[in-house]
């Protein structure tokens, strides 16, 4: 039985609604001013530029740098960054493969660099971010089979090219990312791949069907920045009419492909439409540790210097990565 732990001690039922903190409300206000809601007629170009803007102050670490790994298509390569703080060790360090989020549509290494800085900084670990490609111009599979590629390159070369210890690698993601770090364990264990030791799912991006009770209390009424409307928007471009499979949607898993997941960590954020697909996916999987944050929407560990919320859940689940990776041998 997975075990659910919010900062507040409870857990609001399926459909259950919870209230923005005012620092929360402030900022669902000014992003859904620029942001705008997603439709037909949105350009993915200029969504792109306005999720590239940042304005946090990057953490100072021992090094941080892009490589080129292999592909998933024979013969191209994946961008990744990689990132050491001042603990990581120079060899056999634990090491972190990231999935940053962004609908399958959106966002980059560049967008995720101060969450991923953090990451390295709480974890002490080797946090090595994908670069995979993006919809709708590299529709699904697209992504998962990139993040599959980068699991199995960490799993080969982790340690001759990077000093990683491929007995201790985690998969990480926020939102889609969420998806394609489950995703790449399915496949590994599908494939008879090398499993990571722990996944952390923030977020996480895992049913098409956007009908669960959070989707219609937060998503369907709005006010809360993300939108049913958006959420289908993604699905829309990042399925490209294919139907979803247990890959591309991993609510989908049966309860056999399930029992083969590594322990989980799934934060969830208390004003998500995406929030009851979390809870419902931890409570699958056979070993889970699950928190949601209360009075807080879908991205907030995005903005890590201006809600305590997020400091604390990103502190707690890293302390949790640490424990998971410094306890494989």
């Amino acid at each position: 039985m997975s075990e659910r732990r919010t900062e507040s001690g409870t857990v609001p039922g399926a459909g259950a609604a919870d209230a923005l903190t005012p620092a929360a409300r402030r900022i669902v206000d000014a992003m859904s001013e620029a942001f705008g809601e997603l439709g037909p007629d949105t350009d993915v170009r200029r969504q792109r530029r306005l999720a590239a803007r940042t304005s946090s102050v990057p953490r100072p670490l021992a090094s941080v740098g892009d490589r080129a790994i292999p592909g998933a298509v024979p013969g191209t390569t994946l961008r990744v960054r990689v990132y050491r703080s001042a603990d990581t060790p120079r060899s056999e360090a634990p090491t972190v493969l990231f999935f940053h989020g962004g609908g399958w549509v959106l966002c980059d290494v560049d967008t995720h660099d101060g969450l991923c800085r953090e990451l390295a900084h709480l974890t002490g670990a080797l946090v090595v971010s994908v670069d995979y490609r993006l919809a709708p111009e590299h529709p699904a599979p697209a992504a998962v089979q990139d993040a599959y590629a980068a699991l199995r390159w960490a799993a080969e070369r982790i340690r001759e090219q990077e000093g990683g210890d491929p007995a201790r690698i985690a998969v990480a993601g926020d939102s889609a990312g969420g998806a394609l770090a489950t995703a790449a364990c399915l496949l590994a264990a599908e494939r008879g791949g090398t499993l990571p030791v722990a996944q952390l799912l923030v977020y996480p991006a895992l049913d098409a069907r956007l009908a669960t009770g959070s989707m219609r209390t937060y998503g369907d009424a709005g006010g809360y920045f993300l939108t049913t409307s958006d959420m289908r928007w993604y699905w829309d471009h990042y399925l490209a009419g294919a139907a979803p499979t247990a890959y591309t949607a991993p609510s989908l898993a049966t309860d056999e492909e399930l029992r083969a997941m590594p322990p989980a960590y799934v934060l969830t954020a208390g004003c998500d439409p995406l929030r009851d697909e979390g809870l419902a996916y931890a409570d699958r999987l056979p070993s889970a540790r699950q928190r949601t944050a209360p009075g807080v929407f879908h991205g907030f560990l995005g903005f890590l210097g201006l809600l305590p919320e997020a400091q604390e859940a990103l502190q707690e689940a890293a302390a949790w990565l640490r424990e998971m990776l410094a306890s494989r041998t």
